[in-house]
């Protein structure tokens, strides 16, 4: 897909991976609707981006897609303003570390409304319209950790499991269309997602230094990918290598390697 002049639609455009692709498509495309849950950091990334890039119409919307209510408002709004969208970013995500027998009830709805429920909502909502036109885009923000079940991140890696397993599938449905669906599967990026997903009184849970990717770099790497029509992205050779061989590892083997997994709370 052609990014240039493009319509898209950021979810979760706020902070982090989804502030920086708001930035870096600002000065390619013809219009960003930014969403978000926090109103006064979409209104200062609309203003920062909007000062830059003038001929782009940035709009902003608030909407907290672990609320069913409000993501059903964001699907209304969308039908009647006719928002031209031919680009969705599904960025918008939460996660949770610990034990699953500990874990917060309301938090796991939360994970599974807004990582996946949220996604394949609003991916119906704008696909038809991407059809009829043949031309369009999906990238969907996965995880490295959607590759494996993965102990402490029990429910945030099943629902990455099934962001990676739809994308592929409908991938192959729209083969032929003219609309692209590309996943990304980053790993540990400096966002901040790693200090909201630790548990009260926990440390964020990070990892080796040399695995972590500016999310400058992920973004970059992600709309190159989708650009070049590949199914997947998984940012920084440390990861690529990482994610080859737990892919091609016999999940006996991934069993018996998860039992010296620390326990947490």
């Amino acid at each position: 897909m052609k990014l240039d002049g493009c319509n898209a639609l950021i979810t979760g455009a706020s902070a982090g991976i989804g502030r920086e692709f708001a930035r870096q498509l600002a000065n390619r495309a013809r219009s960003l609707v930014l969403i978000a849950r926090r109103e006064q950091t979409l209104n200062e990334l609309r203003d920062e981006l909007s000062q830059q890039y003038p001929r782009t119409a940035i709009s902003v919307r608030k909407t907290d897609l672990a609320d069913l209510a409000q993501l059903n408002e964001l699907t209304a709004w969308l039908d009647h303003e006719r928002i031209d969208v031919d680009l969705l970013i599904n960025n918008a995500g939460l996660g949770d570390s610990g034990d699953f027998a500990t874990s917060n009830l309301i938090r796991n709805q939360q994970m599974t409304l807004v990582n996946i429920v949220a996604l394949t909502t609003i991916t119906r909502r704008l696909l038809p319209q991407m059809i009829a036109k043949r031309r369009g885009g999906i990238l969907n923000v996965s995880s490295s950790a959607g590759f494996l079940p993965i102990p402490h991140f029990a429910v945030y890696a099943a629902t990455k499991a099934y962001v990676t397993s739809f994308s592929e599938a409908l991938r192959a449905e729209l083969r032929g269309t003219g609309v692209s669906v590309c996943t990304l599967c980053p790993g540990p990026v400096h966002t901040e997602f790693q200090e909201v997903a630790k548990r009260p009184d926990a440390q964020p849970d990070t990892g080796p230094k040399f695995v972590f990717v500016p999310a400058e770099q992920v973004v970059r790497d992600a709309l190159a990918a989708l650009e070049a029509d590949r199914p997947l992205v998984i940012p920084g050779f440390p990861m690529k290598l990482g994610m080859f061989l737990v892919r091609i590892t016999p999940m006996p083997i991934l069993r018996f390697l998860s039992r010296f997994s620390p326990r947490r709370g």
